[in-house]
């Protein structure tokens, strides 16, 4: 399941922007393959700082992801056309999207779904107190 979607691109910027930046044989219309390829971008690299800390994929979507996914494929989709300048405040919004997948990766910033680790355990082993080699009496020692 994507992270956003073509109407949650068009929040951030005009349908004529993304139609200039997909329309590449000029027939005047949004090409869906291209969008389709810049979210499923953005969502392998959202998938690439979450893993190991969230289960994935994720199977509710959170606002901050699906904003954070919104702003990368389009920053892949202004990248596509290497004759256009970038703008400022699309590059300022790919730094702060991967500045927040790094913290949330950290655990400085949660999402708001249980962690891949979070469920509450216990640790079983097969060892006694007969098994052990140094005994607290030895280390003591030391």
């Amino acid at each position: 399941m994507p992270y956003c979607a073509l109407a949650d691109i068009t929040k951030a910027v005009p349908e004529k922007d993304i139609l200039q930046l997909t329309d590449d044989s000029g027939l005047g219309v949004i090409d869906q393959v291209k969008v389709d390829d810049a979210i499923s971008y953005a969502d392998q690299l959202i998938d690439g700082y979450l893993r190991g800390r969230y289960p994935l994929p994720l199977t509710t979507v959170p606002g901050l992801i699906k904003n954070l996914s919104s702003d990368l494929a389009l920053f892949h989709l202004y990248s596509r056309r290497i004759e256009l300048e970038m703008p400022e405040s699309m590059m300022a919004k790919y730094k702060n999207a991967i500045k927040l997948l790094e913290q949330i990766q950290k655990g400085l910033i949660s999402i708001g779904i249980e962690t891949a680790g979070s469920s509450a355990g216990s640790y079983k082993t097969n060892k006694t107190s007969a098994d052990r080699k140094f005994s607290k009496d030895v280390l003591d020692g030391f």
